[in-house]
């Protein structure tokens, strides 16, 4: 693919330009990215919400919908979106990456339909208040593809189609298996031999989102600080280097950053995910490739790989694949780890050769909260005030909006049917202690790669990867 030198904006340079290049995202979110003002001073507020992304924004929003006189207080480090909420794949999907098999074990058959169905309604839910809040966020529901490029792939989606049909009560208009001419006709990839629709899914601009989102919490009467750095929470309060604020109800809501607070670094492991964004690709060549209805897209390998169509006409593509810092250190300059982008930028026009001209104009990444048990979970313990949400592996667009509402309504006491899903008040266990954390991680990123490369060989799944997961989980 071709590499242009990143293009100059004429004029004159405004401040708020030094964040765009943090993402695609950023680079085309209108309005200022300056921070807002930062704590200045010890402050006292209902509730005191640590992060700004989307489960802090969402949890904000929910509890002044709620209640308008609760006086709610978001704390951020840098600016509302600077993190994965605001530069990930834009993908607004139903799903978790700990299945509903295993909310089923927590919390039996009827929990875990539940859980599924308040996923696949919060897909909708984020496009109702976008509409609402006039958040021009580029929401399309078009659904997902998930393309099968081997035998194994197709093993497995089968045995998901069947499962979730089966058991946990979807139908043909939820997902479905396609045919390989049916699913060339959604996505014109290489080597495809049949895939999965998935209807649950939207395409959107993540930047927009959380900024938008940032800014309908201001308007409903909630107080936003940036610039300012939780250094430590406890019930009570929260310990900033511009103050401290007290507060009946704290918030963790920090997700890949979690391990930046005091005592937290064995909570989240912070695992990176990468992408790039293709210049605008011209109409003749988006008939060849297909996603005329924005369709989220993706393959069935074990190193993910995701991608979509922006409204304004270009490919967003990422994958899994850097390498976890010893320490759980959250270091900028993997986001531009040329070796990760590189192989992205190959796994894209390996499966979409038609691109091989086509320029890249984008590379970024961030990282992603990944939990022992890769089980996400919501809690408020009422007795310590002390309340969290996160550890999303990667699928959060959807699930923080759930996760922010479920907050809101435990905080608030709300009867509603969503504070009994079985992630509430779930516990994954800590990571183990370094060096053990570092060789695990980075190992099973080796395994699963290994994994990929033995299945497109030999279209049989892998044993070693599902021990893997079976070990991870």
């Amino acid at each position: 693919m071709a590499e242009p030198a990143r293009p100059v904006r004429s004029g004159v340079r405004l401040v708020s330009d030094r964040y765009r290049d943090r993402s695609f995202w950023h680079d085309t979110c209108p309005g200022s990215l300056e921070p807002r003002p930062a704590l200045g001073g010890d402050a006292d507020v209902d509730v005191a919400i640590v992060g700004g992304g989307y489960t802090g924004l969402w949890t904000a929003y929910y509890l002044l919908c709620i209640d308008p006189s609760i006086r709610v207080m978001v704390i951020e480090r840098d600016f509302v979106g600077f993190g994965a909420s605001g530069r990930n794949g834009g993908w607004c999907v139903g799903e978790l990456a700990a299945g509903p098999k295993r909310h089923e074990a927590v919390a039996g058959n009827d929990a875990a339909r539940r859980f599924l169905h308040s996923l696949h309604d919060a897909v909708d839910e984020v496009g109702r208040v976008a509409e609402l809040e006039g958040i021009d966020c580029h929401y399309a529901k078009g659904g997902a593809i998930r393309l099968a490029r081997n035998r194994a792939h197709l093993t497995r989606q089968r045995e998901q189609v069947e499962l979730f049909q089966g058991a946990y009560g979807l139908n043909d208009q939820d997902m479905r298996m396609l045919g390989a001419d049916e699913a060339r006709a959604h996505l014109a990839a290489t080597g495809v031999v049949g895939g999965m629709y998935f209807a649950h899914a939207a395409a959107l601009h993540p930047a927009r989102l959380v900024r938008g989102l940032g800014d309908a919490v201001e308007r409903l009467g909630g107080k936003i600080v940036e610039g300012t750095a939780a250094t430590a929470i406890e019930p009570g309060r929260v310990t900033t280097d511009q103050g401290v604020v007290k507060a009946e109800v704290v918030v963790r809501a920090l997700e890949g950053y979690t391990g930046t607070l005091e005592g937290d670094r064995r909570t989240l492991a912070p695992l990176y995910s990468l992408m790039v964004a293709t210049e605008p690709i011209d109409d003749a060549l988006w008939e060849e490739i297909g996603l005329g209805h924005r369709q989220t897209f993706t393959d069935d390998r074990f190193m993910v790989i995701y991608g979509q169509r922006t409204a304004d006409g270009r490919i967003a593509f990422g994958g899994r694949g850097a390498p976890y810092n010893f320490g759980s250190r959250i270091v900028s300059s993997v986001e531009q780890r040329s070796r990760t982008h590189n192989r992205i930028v190959k796994s894209l026009v390996e499966l979409l050769p038609m691109l091989s001209d086509v320029a890249i104009t984008h590379r970024w990444g961030g990282v992603l909260g990944v939990p022992r048990d890769w089980f996400p979970s919501v809690g408020f313990d009422r007795d310590s005030g002390m309340a969290w949400g996160g550890g999303y592996v990667g699928e959060g667009v959807a699930a923080a909006n759930l996760a922010g509402r479920t907050l809101a309504e435990l905080i608030t006491e709300t009867d509603s049917p969503r504070t009994d899903l079985p992630w509430v008040g779930h516990r994954s266990r800590l990571w183990e202690p370094e060096p053990l954390r570092w060789l695990g991680i980075n190992g099973a990123l080796r395994i699963m790669g290994i994994a990929d490369h033995s299945e497109a060989l030999t279209g049989r799944r892998s044993r070693l990867a599902r021990m893997m997961q079976r070990v991870l989980s």
